[in-house]
């Protein structure tokens, strides 16, 4: 075995997964400061913009798979991801802070959730793979559901609108009288200045899809070469690990750092808006580009795929009390599902070997 093109892909998987984190940071700015420029509604940027930019590793990574890979670990990431998501982010961001669930989201997002998963899974069984016309299915269901939002986020009261613009701009003029104390500040400062001309966001968004797309292929081929060459795992489970956990990282950030500011909104939209995208967007893309050959999803595909629907019911179950939110017991409750799971994944592996 070659310990130094162990070390190298164990450094290259590093270097894509900052890659993925920072290009999707970059590329999430970029798209709502342009966004912003054309006079869309912050509603709208954040459920388009920023649910497509945090969930763009996991897109990245499939279609580089999906191309020039084997498809292997398409499922494994997108179910993976979407496990992490809830019992892990979710999870540590319940605990944080109180997350109320607004009636939309428990009586329209939350069932979609739910259906989307099933339908999955059901796809995914029957066959042991995603063909084209089930993939473009998939898409066509994702584009339906921005479709709706974008008309809920236009038929939201002007009054909102209205306030939510006068915070956004008293902020920003409080946070302008702020003198930057020392040389880290004065770059963030120099940063958000620039923000403001639109051939710096032009450059910030294809930068950050450049970094995107050059991430996922290193993610890609160092998880590959480790999963198969170093460990012989099969690379299902690294999808389900390692990758998952990696092209979840913008989610992490984003929702933990919402739940610590007290955005609550922020913290639950962006999760379940990320995991319908993984489904629907990120799975229908994969079915596409693996062409005749088909997305493989096998057996840990189900199961894992089970687990995600039961996470995803356990939002449903929990966000119905006096209070309508998800609290601190739920938040405990999925970080010892998530637990619990990997647990059973590596028992499953070494040990119990039921598949």
């Amino acid at each position: 075995m070659d310990a130094g093109k162990i070390v190298l892909n164990v450094f290259l998987l590093l270097v894509g997964f900052v890659l993925l984190v920072k290009g999707a940071d970059f590329f999430v700015d970029g798209a709502s400061g342009i966004a912003k420029k054309l006079k869309v509604s912050t509603f709208i940027i954040g459920v388009t913009v920023v649910a497509l930019g945090t969930s763009a590793p996991e897109l990245a990574v499939t279609i580089v798979d999906a191309v020039g890979g084997e498809g292997t670990l398409i499922t494994g990431n997108i179910l993976g991801s979407n496990i992490i998501n809830i019992f892990l982010i979710l999870g540590i961001s319940a605990v944080i802070c109180k997350l109320p669930v607004e009636k939309t989201t428990r009586f329209i997002d939350l069932p979609f959730l739910i259906i989307t998963s099933t339908l999955f899974v059901v796809l995914g069984f029957f066959g042991d793979s995603f063909e084209w016309w089930e993939g473009l299915i998939l898409v066509l269901l994702y584009i339906g559901f921005m479709v709706y939002n974008i008309l809920l986020a236009k038929r939201q009261s002007k009054a909102l609108l209205e306030e939510a613009t006068a915070t956004v701009a008293t902020f920003e003029g409080d946070k302008a009288e702020i003198m930057p104390a020392n040389r880290w500040e004065k770059i963030k400062a120099g940063y958000e200045n620039l923000q403001s001309k639109t051939w710096f966001l032009i450059i910030l968004t294809v930068a950050g899809l450049g970094m995107v797309v050059g991430g996922a292929e290193l993610v890609v081929n160092s998880a590959q070469y480790i999963a198969k060459d170093v460990f012989k795992i099969p690379a299902e489970i690294v999808a389900l690990t390692v990758v998952a956990f990696g092209t979840s990282l913008p989610e992490l950030v984003t929702s933990v750092s919402a739940a610590k500011k007290g955005d609550v909104g922020i913290a639950t939209g962006n999760i379940i808006g990320s995991n319908i995208a993984n489904i629907l967007l990120i799975g229908g893309v994969g079915a596409l580009c693996t062409g005749g050959k088909g997305l493989p999803f096998s057996m840990e595909g189900v199961i894992s795929g089970l687990v995600a629907l039961f996470a995803a019911v356990i939002i449903f179950s929990s966000c119905w009390g006096k209070t309508k939110s998800l609290g601190r017991i739920f938040g405990i409750i999925c970080l010892l599902c998530l637990v619990a799971y990997y647990v059973f994944v590596f028992l499953n592996l070494y040990v119990l070997k039921l598949y």
